[in-house]
C-alpha cells in the first residue's frame, strides 16, 4: 500500500469490527491440541459401526474478548499425562491467542482415553 493510500484510510475506530465465531475458536483449539506429541485420534463409532477417527474436541465459552476452553482428548499410552496435558494447554493458549487475538482465560483438559500405539494387523 502506498503512503497516499494509507493517508486516505479512515481511522481504525471508524473502519468497523471483526468478530470471530466460537466455532472458529473451537477449530483452532482442536487443531492446536492435535499437534502436540502424545495426543491421539480416537475411532468414532455410531451404532457399533466405525465412522472414522477424530482428534481432540473442544467447547468454547466466555464473553467479550475472553474465552474459556474445555478440551476432551485421548493420549498415547504410556504417556506422561501431566506433561502432555501441560503442553496441550500451552499450545492451545498460544495458537488461539495468536490466531484469534482473544485472551484465553482458562483451559480445562479431560483425558477421555489412554490408547496404545498398536500397528495395523494387515499391511
Amino acid at each position: 500500500m502506498t503512503r497516499a493510500a494509507e493517508r486516505s484510510l479512515p481511522e481504525a475506530a471508524e473502519r468497523g469490527s471483526l468478530t470471530i465465531a466460537p466455532a472458529v475458536v473451537r477449530k483452532v483449539a482442536q487443531h492446536a491440541a492435535d499437534l502436540v506429541p502424545g495426543t491421539m485420534a480416537t475411532e468414532r463409532r455410531v451404532a457399533g459401526v466405525s465412522t472414522g477417527t477424530s482428534g481432540a474436541s473442544a467447547k468454547v465459552g466466555g464473553e467479550d474478548n475472553d474465552v474459556d476452553l474445555v478440551l476432551d482428548l485421548a493420549l498415547r499410552y504410556p504417556a506422561p499425562v501431566r506433561e502432555v496435558t501441560g503442553r496441550v494447554r500451552a499450545k492451545v493458549v498460544e495458537e488461539v491467542e495468536r490466531i484469534t487475538a482473544y485472551h484465553v482465560r482458562s483451559v480445562a483438559v479431560r483425558v477421555s482415553a489412554l490408547l496404545p500405539d498398536v500397528p495395523p494387523r494387515v499391511r
